[in-house]
């Protein structure tokens, strides 16, 4: 993980102040370690595995016997749950889809509870990351959503995410504020002072 430190996140926070000042974006960012513990995943493959490794064992050799194989079963069991735990391995065992799905679910949670979605004239931006997925998201309200195409955006959250898979997040955020603000200062120009979201990196461990 490389959360960013508190010299980063005020680095981060500048660049979206600079840009609030030249338009009438509000502008969000939302850091998070990870989307979901997943504890369950690692549970529901040893349990697979503590079934059919034994299971197979005994089936060809034969020489466990009914209670070898329930202790065998429950030793491995309890072995992978503590292997998985602490090596780490929970987000590796993980389908793609299943982790990306809760990362989505997750950014509009944040757009919902920054309040993004109650600014003047629908003007909120978000831009979400989810570092143990490694997934990037541009979220943006009515008022942005009519004048800037989404595809847009995916170019910007495209460069982003290979960043943010490099460790290179820091970078990715000032990058991402940086291109998002061409966009939104030439669509949507400021026309007024404005501060309705704080401009600090909002950072979910």
């Amino acid at each position: 993980m490389t959360l960013l430190t508190d010299n980063e996140q005020q680095q981060v926070a500048a660049a979206i102040a600079e840009l609030e000042q030249q338009t009438d974006a509000e502008l969000v960012t939302v850091l998070a370690a990870s989307s979901d513990d997943y504890t369950y995943i690692p549970l529901l493959w040893a349990g697979i595995l503590a079934l059919l490794v034994p299971g197979a064992l005994n089936f060809f050799g034969g020489w466990l016997g009914v209670n070898g194989l329930l202790a065998a079963q429950w030793g491995l069991f309890i072995t992978l749950c503590l292997l998985f735990r602490v090596s780490g391995a929970s987000h590796w065992l993980v389908p793609r889809r299943v982790r990306f799905w809760r990362a989505s679910n997750m950014a509009r949670r944040q757009f919902l509870e920054q309040n993004l979605h109650h600014t003047d004239g629908g003007t909120g931006v978000l831009i979400f990351v989810s570092e143990a997925e490694h997934y990037v998201e541009i979220l943006v309200d009515q008022g942005i959503s009519e004048k800037i195409e989404n595809r847009v955006w995916e170019g910007i959250v495209s460069d982003f995410t290979a960043k943010v898979r490099q460790g290179r997040t820091l970078e990715g955020f000032l990058d991402c504020i940086g291109s998002c603000g061409g966009h939104l200062k030439s669509h949507v120009p400021a026309t007024r002072e404005k501060n309705e979201l704080p401009n600090h990196l909002i950072v979910l461990g």
